[in-house]
């Protein structure tokens, strides 16, 4: 049996939309179907306003843009998270504070976070890790004391609440994935979503490598020119028609991905009753939008030796990110607080194979192969 970590899956309605955007005459981005894409997020989770990106990197440097950030702000990000979430502030000279993950969960403590502030601090970035939300409430209130932005990294988080709300409605500004490991996919792709009002047109004009030309294109002005700093931001419409395919199927994605999920908890919460794994914890405030199902383990050596395990019987498993505080570019810019939980996870934490063709067989052959490892002399 060769089981991989990820498998993309196509709906079957994706290369009819690309053929229609070809032969539609306009190719290149903000057409028929970034405009679909982007009413279908407005529509279904109330965002304000939604800008299909190329990548959710994308969609976070254009938020450093919005805030202004500039050399001598500081940024408080977890330290357990993808690069991205850090290079996008660090590009505009921002200083990066690092914060601590929870005891019980890999995203950022936010008990931690209000000790962090200073003068200088400008935005805090949490990280719906796996889908799952932060303490939004806690986070805002800290936000709201100390007149700081919140750009929320959903990056794993489509579909997914806190509480009531969708996570990417609760910041100033918000990051999505479209990315090809994620439950709705495009490839490479992305989107920022603006909340706040004052905003809006400006993400428009950076989204638009700096142009007026979106306001010029509704008839809001008789000419379009150099209005601001920006970028090429925006996806081509063969990016948009792809993903409005997958947008069409998520409550069927979303479905299937919740069976995987909850066989492997079910199959594996006696190891963790054992107390020989952890497995996820999804807080009573927070949804499960089944983005990825992780496993626990006791020591580096174990994590390693299990996924070498894994490997043997065809099964691919990856650990996830590695400590950006100590990292090779920014190890020496941190302050040299020990990030305890931070190191933990990057040392023991094995994400499974997750994708929706994965099959329940699969699922319990992976389950039995991880029983066998534990059972080893």
């Amino acid at each position: 049996m060769n089981i991989p970590f990820n498998k993309p899956f196509l709906t079957g309605k994706e290369a009819h939309y690309i053929y229609q955007a070809v032969y539609s005459g306009k190719i290149s981005g903000n057409g028929l179907y970034t405009q679909k894409c982007q009413s279908f997020f407005g529509e279904k989770y109330g965002f304000n306003k939604c800008l299909l990106t190329t990548s959710c990197t994308d969609a976070l440097e254009m938020a450093a843009i919005l805030l202004n950030i500039k050399p001598g702000d500081e940024v408080i990000i977890p330290a357990y998270t993808f690069v991205s979430t850090a290079n996008a502030f660090v590009l505009r000279g921002a200083k990066i504070v690092f914060a601590d993950s929870r005891s019980d969960h890999p995203g950022i403590d936010e008990d931690k976070i209000e000790e962090l502030i200073t003068p200088k601090t400008k935005a805090i970035v949490p990280v719906h890790y796996a889908g799952v939300a932060c303490d939004m409430f806690k986070i805002n209130m800290i936000a709201e004391k100390h007149g700081i932005f919140i750009v929320e990294d959903a990056a794993q988080a489509i579909d997914s609440y806190y509480k009531d709300k969708p996570l990417g409605s609760l910041g100033h500004l918000a990051a999505f994935s479209f990315h090809e490991t994620k439950n709705i996919i495009s490839g490479e792709g992305g989107m920022l979503v603006v909340n706040d009002p004052q905003f809006a047109e400006r993400a428009e004009i950076i989204w638009e490598k700096g142009t007026n030309r979106s306001a010029f294109f509704r008839g809001e002005v008789d000419k379009y020119g150099w209005a601001d700093i920006g970028s090429s931001f925006l996806p081509s419409e063969i990016i948009a028609a792809f993903l409005y395919a997958q947008l069409e199927n998520l409550e069927d994605i979303e479905y299937r991905r919740k069976k995987i999920w909850n066989l492997y908890e079910e199959t594996l919460k006696p190891l963790e009753e054992q107390g020989i794994l952890k497995l996820p914890r999804i807080p009573s405030y927070a949804s499960n939008n089944a983005h990825m199902f992780y496993v626990i383990c006791s020591s580096l050596d174990e994590r390693s030796a299990l996924i070498l395990h894994l490997k043997e019987a065809g099964i691919l498993s990856v650990f996830h990110y590695l400590s950006l505080h100590k990292s090779p570019f920014y190890g020496s810019k941190h302050d040299g607080r020990e990030l305890t939980m931070t190191d933990h996870y990057s040392d023991t934490l094995l994400r499974l194979p997750f994708y929706y063709e994965l099959t329940l067989d699969q699922v319990s052959f992976i389950c039995q192969t991880i029983y066998d490892f534990f059972k080893r002399p």
